[in-house]
């Protein structure tokens, strides 16, 4: 199965290296960096406003388990916002793509 993983980040610096790991580790596929992204959370008892950088992450489900572990080491917040969405449908051509981009061999 497909997924698409959303992931906050907050700056360039720490998206640029969360997803060029993500890509060259072959744990994903493609990751988008979108910036200008402004989060409205609660946090610690508090509402928050803050800007951050949002990560569209292409992945298959067999490797979010290793995905969702590197996250957690390389991102500076204590709590990261990782959420797994499963891909209904997609261009036959791009999920293949997808596959090919994660297989180790490529």
């Amino acid at each position: 199965m497909y997924l698409l993983v959303l992931c906050t980040c907050p700056d360039n610096s720490a998206a640029e290296l969360i997803g060029r790991a993500l890509v060259e580790e072959k744990l994903a596929a493609c990751v988008n960096i979108l910036p200008g992204v402004t989060s409205v959370y609660r946090w610690q008892g508090n509402v928050e406003f803050g800007a951050e950088v949002q990560l569209l992450i292409k992945t298959t489900s067999e490797k979010y388990p290793l995905l969702e572990q590197k996250v957690n080491s390389l991102h500076p917040y204590e709590t990261p916002e990782i959420i797994a969405l499963n891909i209904q449908q997609g261009d036959k051509h791009y999920l293949n793509w997808i596959t090919e981009s994660l297989e180790e061999n490529s």
